[in-house]
């Protein structure tokens, strides 16, 4: 007797799960029929905007614990009850969610649509942003349990029971796996390629969290530049230099196109110096005003990342052309050196879930009196950061030898204009992975994106057809050689471009009458 997918979706389906050092305590699944949503290119990153449609889907929603250490954590699988594509595509989380919530689930209505099967896990976290909630479990006692979970323990457990799940329903395990997220997500990605190199075939790792305990308390720095100056500039000074930068260094990559695509050049050649006592007008005083010099300092510094007294650099800066305060017109988010102004002056707003990770984590609720720290007490807590939380979230393990021998493909990019997650830490994690694994290009490929910000945003799109590179890589074994982008021009056009596997970098040729043609762009 035939019997139908629907049929088939109720918890005793799924009733037979067996996960190491776990012990299941809920099984639910329903069916959900008619279901429309829309998902944006901006949920899925390297994947082009989708619409759901009338979809009829089995929802599946697995909760276990790890015995003794007082979690419950929920693995949400939709099983497409007609056009399955015989594949798995798990979404990944952002900021300290694991997955499990709106955005992540908008990311899943595009894999649905495109027949995937697709999977999340909330980690055993509460489903907001904030991680006061979960971060002890008693005042100043760390709950360890639920940083590794988040970190990597839920991750592995993701594959395992997404696939489980898809046996018992299709009768059969996917062809493919794949993951596929940004931020968190991409740190997820990354983490699984290091600790759990048989879970994916196919990981798109975008703008990862790699180096965490040093990122986070990082983003604190301009903040921390302005405090010690005890001068905190206008926006409009700010953003005066940084658009200065990018008008200087613009055509450094062959085109003027109001993008800087050659920072790290741009950093040696641009002197931000000149711009002191330049006047300008300014939109947060509706007057004009010269540029001060704490502003300069503050730009500069900030680019150069946190360092100690006497210049020794300890973490990258964001690059030039990267938003410093969230007030340029194509932001997504604040800045690292954001200020809220009045007509009597400016105050500084330091990042808040770098707020978090020091205050909750790093320092472990003992009072930080962010406004009054010392140069030597904010490179304590960084140090700090790193000592407690290296082993737990830096995912920089340069030896993914095994995932390359499971034959795994794994791809990241980054907006080289990301003011959140930076390009340098990404760039240096891939060139560690060329000098410890040989064949790095046969299954690593690392992507630049320039003019986007993080995740989202600026003049520079998403890579929305990168994913498809991958499968491709993954299937026919096509590596990708470059995907197309976007840019939008000075004028306001968008022009065509495209993006290359690191070290390669897009050269315009310039025997072509039009930079908006994506045939007049090779990697080289």
């Amino acid at each position: 007797m035939i019997v139908s997918p629907a049929a088939l979706c109720v918890p005793s389906t799924f009733d037979a799960l067996s996960i190491p050092a776990a012990r299941v305590v809920a099984v639910n699944a329903a069916v959900v029929a008619n279901f429309s949503a829309e998902s944006p290119e901006w949920l899925r990153f390297s994947q082009p905007s989708q619409s759901l449609v009338n979809a009829n889907f089995c929802n599946v929603t697995i909760t276990y614990t790890h015995p003794g250490q007082g979690d419950n954590v929920s693995v949400e699988t939709w099983l497409p009850l007609d056009g399955w594509n015989q594949r798995l595509q798990s979404a990944g989380g952002g900021g300290y969610g694991a997955g499990r919530f709106d955005g992540v689930y908008g990311a899943m209505y595009g894999a649905l649509a495109d027949g995937y099967a697709t999977s999340s896990t909330d980690a055993g976290l509460l489903p907001t942003p904030d991680p006061s909630g979960w971060a002890h479990v008693s005042p100043g006692n760390i709950n360890w349990y639920n940083l590794q979970n988040l970190a990597s323990v839920s991750l592995g457990e993701l594959a395992t029971v997404s696939k489980y799940v898809i046996s018992r329903f299709y009768g059969k395990n996917p062809e493919y796996s794949y993951f596929n997220g940004c931020s968190q997500g991409g740190r997820q990605g990354l983490e699984l390629a290091q600790r759990y190199p048989d879970a994916y075939d196919g990981i798109m790792a975008g703008a990862p969290g790699i180096r965490l305990p040093e990122a986070s308390p990082a983003l604190l720095w301009a903040q921390q530049l302005m405090r010690e100056a005890g001068e905190y500039p206008f926006p409009c000074e700010l953003d005066t230099v940084v658009q200065a930068a990018i008008d200087f260094c613009d055509p450094l990559d062959g085109v003027v196109d109001g993008i800087v695509g050659e920072p790290y050049m741009c950093l040696e050649q641009f002197d931000a110096s000149t711009l002191i006592g330049r006047e300008i007008t300014c939109a947060q005083t509706n007057s004009t005003m010269t540029i001060s010099a704490t502003a300069v300092q503050v730009v500069t510094g900030t680019w150069q990342g946190p360092s100690t007294l006497d210049g020794r650099q300890l973490f990258p800066g964001p690059l030039p052309g990267a938003d410093l305060t969230g007030n340029l017109p194509y932001s997504v988010a604040p800045g690292p050196a954001l200020t809220l102004c009045t007509e009597e002056g400016c105050m500084g707003l330091d990042n808040v879930p770098a707020q978090q990770w020091v205050q909750l984590w790093v320092s472990r609720l003992e009072t930080v009196d962010f406004d009054n720290l010392s140069r030597e007490e904010f490179l304590r807590l960084l140090h700090q950061s790193r000592q407690w939380f290296g082993s737990v979230f830096n995912t920089n393990d340069p030896d993914i030898s095994p995932f390359q021998k499971a034959g795994g493909k794994l791809i990241t990019f980054i907006g080289l204009a990301d003011n959140a997650i930076l390009p340098t830490p990404l760039e240096q994690y891939y060139q560690s992975v060329s000098d410890v694994v040989s064949d790095v290009d046969g299954f690593f490929r690392y992507f630049e994106v320039p003019g986007l910000g993080h995740c989202a945003g600026g003049p520079g799109s998403l890579p929305i057809h990168l994913f498809e590179g991958l499968r491709a890589w993954v299937e026919n074994g096509t590596a990708p050689e470059h995907s197309p982008v976007t840019i939008t021009n000075l004028e306001g056009g968008i022009e065509e471009r495209i993006i290359c596997p690191y070290p390669q970098k897009p050269t315009f040729n310039e025997s072509c009458a039009e930079t908006g043609s994506r045939e007049c762009w090779t990697c080289s």
